[in-house]
């Protein structure tokens, strides 16, 4: 049984679009609220090796951060889910009670977001859910995105942006690896190994940022660069 969440969001210099994504975490954190009152609901942002204002904007927005310097991406999200396990079992929550929903600072979450991971959390360990691009103003680059990814139930895409999991279950696996690119894509073979207790979801999109260059290489951003060229 669910008894608390945790959203864990890593940062590497996004002052400028961490503010929209903390505003949509709020509302998603809000709207579950209302629907689930007994829950603990907390955020971590994950601060890695940030040289800009972005500690400004988290503390601006009274939310809780942690202060990193690996400059990994896996590190980062590693080191947020740790930290939310350490706090749920200071509130008397074990690792199977609780859930940790995993988005990114240039994203942008519906306001159900939370509201749909933790019902489909009843049943299952591991929630992947789908991105799509916002943002992007090259109607043909578009079409080109929507022609590579079904945005459907079932589908075949994982992407850390929209990925939310039991605690005990990340745990059991070993957690997010300390690499620079594709640790969503590791650590959900490694669960889906390990349990049938997962789904993959359209039922709670997120929009990320369709900038042509991102804070991780072969990611997001870096995609979409590769398609733009490929259409170019």
């Amino acid at each position: 049984m669910i008894r608390a969440v945790h959203v864990v969001i890593p940062a590497r210099d996004e002052e400028a679009l961490l503010p929209r994504c903390l505003l949509s975490v709020d509302r998603a954190r809000r709207v579950l609220r209302a629907c689930r009152p007994d829950l603990l609901i907390d955020v971590t942002v994950v601060l890695d090796g940030c040289a800009d204002g972005s500690a400004d904007v988290v503390e601006a927005a009274r939310i809780g951060s942690l202060v990193v310097d690996h400059g990994l991406v896996g590190a980062a999200r590693h080191a947020g889910v740790s930290r939310a396990v350490d706090a749920a079992a200071e509130s008397g929550v074990a690792a199977e009670d609780l859930w940790v929903a995993c988005t990114d600072a240039d994203s942008v979450v519906p306001p159900h977001w939370l509201v749909a991971q933790v019902g489909l959390a009843t049943t299952r360990d591991l929630v992947i859910g789908t991105v799509e691009p916002i943002g992007l103003a090259d109607t043909a680059l578009l079409e080109a995105w929507r022609e590579r990814h079904e945005l459907v139930e079932g589908h075949a895409h994982v992407h850390g942006a929209n990925l939310g999991f039991r605690a005990s279950t990340y745990l059991a696996v070993g957690g997010f690896g300390p690499t620079a690119v594709h640790e969503d894509v590791d650590l959900v073979r490694r669960i889906r190994a390990h349990t049938t207790r997962w789904v993959a979801t359209d039922s709670a999109r997120v929009g990320s940022s369709a900038r042509g260059q991102g804070r991780t290489p072969g990611g997001f951003a870096g995609f979409l660069a590769r398609l733009a060229d490929e259409v170019g």
